[in-house]
């Protein structure tokens, strides 16, 4: 997987996020988005998986050379932020089963992910009565454990406890073999490892469009 940034720029009403921001991701490395709270990160990632459109500038994709149209990037991804929903109804193996009809597993069978997630005593559980960790700990392992060329991670260790961030980083590096991994954080745990760092605060635009 290949993204290419070109002049990027995303504003709310009169206010630029960021702006020129032209970058390119390649399949193999993992990238920290670095900023501030409020800074765009999250913003970043959400126009890069597709769910918002840029204001200005391009995003374009390839997979084995093959452009992809941004209507069809959501194949390709799997995403864990903090903002995201669960479907609360169901209990973790069904949460699983179903999220498994969409994104297939890297290697194992919808039945193994709750001792991966060490979370075998709940897979009976509703969603709607797990602690904030333990709902973390779940969108982290569906987004790791999919098999996509593209993992979207935003803030992934929000929720989780000393345990859980060991937890997180020994998953992910077992799941970061042949993918583009982008990582929205400013806490330096969840992105130390990383091969580059894309700071957002370096494209800020000062002036609002009244200006």
């Amino acid at each position: 997987m290949q993204i290419k940034l070109s002049s990027l720029g995303k504003r709310y009403n009169y206010e630029w996020i960021f702006r020129n921001l032209s970058f390119e991701f390649v399949s193999g490395k993992a990238y920290a988005v670095l900023g501030h709270n409020g800074s765009g990160k999250s913003t970043l990632l959400s126009i890069i998986s597709g769910f918002q459109l840029p204001s200005e500038g391009s995003v374009s994709y390839a997979l084995n050379g093959q452009n992809i149209p941004v209507e069809q990037v959501y194949r390709h991804l799997s995403m864990a932020a903090p903002y995201q929903d669960l479907l609360e109804e169901f209990t973790l193996l069904e949460m699983i089963q179903f999220h498994t009809r969409f994104k297939p597993l890297r290697g194992i069978t919808p039945e193994q992910l709750p001792d991966l997630l060490q979370l075998q005593a709940a897979k009976h559980k509703l969603v709607r009565d797990f602690s904030s960790g333990m709902r973390q700990r779940l969108k982290l392992g569906l987004a790791l454990y999919s098999d996509t060329p593209l993992l979207l991670l935003d803030e992934p260790t929000t929720n989780l406890d000393q345990a859980g961030v060991a937890w997180y980083l020994e998953h992910l590096e077992k799941n970061r073999q042949n993918r583009l991994v982008i990582i929205g954080s400013n806490v330096p745990h969840e992105y130390s490892f990383c091969d580059e760092q894309l700071p957002i605060n370096e494209y800020h635009y000062k002036k609002t469009l009244r200006s």
